[in-house]
């Protein structure tokens, strides 16, 4: 499952990082900490290994 924006993909490879154990699990916050805690570290990485090109930064932003 690709992520559908920039904010997504982020988050996602900052729970992946905090499930690997490289990054404090304290310093997470918001959607981060509950995809850490939701999600395993397959789904993670391919989330996080999405392209960010062409994607909004957030979903429901609209390219202008």
């Amino acid at each position: 499952m690709p992520a559908k924006s920039k904010a997504q993909q982020m988050a996602a490879g900052a729970a992946l990082s905090a499930k690997r154990g490289e990054t404090p699990r304290s310093e997470l916050q918001g959607a981060s900490k509950s995809m850490m805690e939701s999600m395993t570290e397959k789904e993670l990485e391919e989330l996080a290994s999405t392209p960010r090109k062409g994607k909004p930064d957030h979903v429901g932003d609209t390219k202008k």
